[in-house]
């Protein structure tokens, strides 16, 4: 364990190194994402408990094994924060997931049905090569059951990675592919190889394993309403920033006016 906070660092020097690795606007935006959920929440009534805040610590500290008081005072000192410092944190959570439900959980399951497509998803496995004329062999050899799928990806395949899962490209949604692939492995039979398709990327040889259907699952409520509130929280902030600067600029245009 190392014990960072031994070390001097002053606040300059975090601010530099954050704009140095591209992350101070990463940063700048999760503070004013904060500002905007404590205003809207305030504007709601909408508050967390101290019992609530000592639930989820405690739910913390199971699952990360921090079963002593010891154990939790050493975790807090290698992440350099305090048992206050903690809490906030954690009331800070609560009170988005407070507020994105209050403002979305009625949206969730139209959202759902609007968008049903979207959330269909497949098991799929390919094989993508360099040229054609191995893609058009391997594609016959696969259809003739001279070479299984799973041994041609394993063989040919131009991915060191996908080579090693003999093809398997994972679990996936219509969005997570291009959009000519999609329209192709969520209309094929489950099973049936398809014709090598060309794509920047190569020629690509395709096999959809299992088919997946949407179902509003509590993870996938979750899931939606997160996007819901995300989408809420930069139309939210864009205003804010848009508003500050109007204000901005009508004093300063008074301030003009005035000093004439």
């Amino acid at each position: 364990m190392t014990i960072l906070s031994r070390a001097s660092l002053e606040p300059q020097e975090i601010t530099e190194f954050l704009k140095r690795e591209i992350q101070l606007k990463d940063v700048s935006e999760k503070i004013l994402y904060q500002k905007v959920i404590n205003r809207s929440a305030a504007e709601r009534n909408l508050t967390v408990t101290a019992e609530e805040i000592q639930e989820e610590a405690d739910k913390f500290r199971h699952e990360n094994r921090l079963e002593k008081a010891s154990d939790t005072l050493a975790w807090l000192a290698d992440n350099m924060i305090t048992s206050d410092d903690w809490e906030a944190g954690i009331r800070q959570q609560l009170l988005a997931k407070k507020l994105s439900k209050c403002l979305f959980d009625k949206d969730v399951e139209k959202f759902f049905g609007q968008n049903r497509l979207d959330f269909d998803q497949i098991l799929l496995y390919q094989i993508i090569v360099a040229n054609e004329k191995l893609a058009q062999e391997l594609f016959y050899q696969i259809e003739e059951k001279e070479i299984s799928f799973y041994q041609a990806a394993h063989i040919y395949d131009i991915d060191e990675e996908r080579r090693q899962k003999c093809g398997f490209e994972g679990k996936l949604y219509r969005w997570n592919l291009r959009t000519d692939i999609a329209a192709i492995v969520f209309g094929v039979p489950i099973g049936q190889v398809v014709n090598p398709v060309k794509t920047p990327q190569g020629y690509h040889i395709l096999m959809v394993e299992r088919f997946i259907p949407a179902e509003l699952t509590p993870e996938r409520y979750d899931e939606i309403l997160d996007r819901l509130f995300q989408d809420w929280l930069n139309r939210e902030l864009n205003y804010m920033l848009h508003s500050d600067t109007m204000v901005d600029n009508v004093e300063s245009q008074t301030a003009e006016a005035l000093g004439q």
